[in-house]
């Protein structure tokens, strides 16, 4: 497999990384349609876990069938597939090979009280490991009561993967008592949960797309000295771009809750625009039949690749 100079840029960005991480980098990077060009699109299948499996699998049951999302993340042409443990067990050998992998290592679910903003860790590096995936994904809740219980795990967590030479990408999704839900996607609060993740050593660092709101009232003094475009999204991606160490570790954004293929296909120009490095579309597409998610991940690869507006 030959670098291309994006690839290779882009790893130089982590500079205490081990050979085997950036191969695992390298390998998500350079995987699928988009191959080359430092742009992602990542297939996320752990609603099961969060949502249960009728809510995640009802409106289209042949994703009931894990290894319908391995297939369908290798025939559109993506980087990776990322799934919590008995996902990736389910096809782990038939697939071997055939596409990165990102094992979701920790999970929450609907049983609980709304009230916990915490995730349970569910798998681990050795798991990782036995089924040959390039990296492990972790979650964590800025500004939930046991934030800080979830860094440390991610701490150690990303200590071992790192160690074992896998990569680490951490979701970094506020919430808590101090946030409501404008305020968990305001842009100031998007951005700090990303730098957060960035602080915490993650190779990839995923968010969901930030909205025209600043949130916090110590940071409405500043961003008022200090303007940021508020109207238009691409401007807000690229603040949070920003706060990723100026662009050096790579950010992807959610696919947000079902939405238009419209709606989904502007975000993912604003994205693009703003200097995003991708789209992580979990339930945008596996709950679509199988040829109408394929033709909107298409045209979602499309418009990073530059191929259309």
């Amino acid at each position: 497999m030959q670098l291309t100079p994006k690839v290779k840029e882009i790893l130089s960005w982590y500079e205490s990384d081990n050979p085997g991480t950036k191969a695992n980098i390298a390998r998500i990077l350079m995987e699928g349609r988009l191959g080359g060009t430092g742009r992602m699109v990542i297939l996320p299948v752990d609603q099961g876990f969060e949502h249960g499996p009728a809510r995640s699998f009802a409106p289209n049951p042949a994703a009931y069938d894990p290894r319908y999302h391995f297939e369908l993340a290798i025939e559109a042409g993506l980087n990776a597939y990322a799934a919590p443990l008995g996902m990736i067990e389910a096809g782990a050998s038939t697939f071997a090979g055939a596409i990165p992998t990102i094992l979701k290592v920790n999970s929450s679910n609907s049983l609980a009280s709304s009230e916990i903003k915490d995730q349970a860790v569910t798998g681990g590096v050795d798991d990782a490991l036995r089924l040959g995936c390039s990296a492990i994904g972790f979650t964590i809740y800025p500004s939930s009561d046991d934030q800080f219980e979830m860094m440390e795990e991610l701490r150690e967590l990303a200590a071992e993967a790192k160690a074992a030479g896998l990569a680490v990408v951490v979701w970094s999704y506020p919430r808590g008592p101090t946030l409501d839900k404008k305020g968990e996607t305001a842009l100031d609060i998007c951005a700090y949960a990303a730098h957060i993740a960035a602080l915490l050593g993650a190779h990839i660092i995923k968010v969901k797309p930030p909205m025209d709101a600043i949130s916090l009232d110590a940071a409405k003094k500043t961003y008022e000295k200090y303007p940021v475009e508020l109207q238009h999204q691409a401007a807000r991606i690229r603040h949070v771009v920003q706060a990723c160490f100026n662009g050096r570790r790579l950010v992807v954004f959610s696919g947000g809750e079902t939405g238009t293929t419209e709606n989904i296909l502007e975000t993912t120009r604003a994205i693009h625009e703003g200097g995003g490095n991708g789209s992580i579309i979990g339930r945008n597409t596996f709950q679509r039949p199988r040829a109408e998610a394929l033709d909107l991940l298409g045209q979602v690869i499309g418009i990073y690749a530059g191929k259309s507006g």
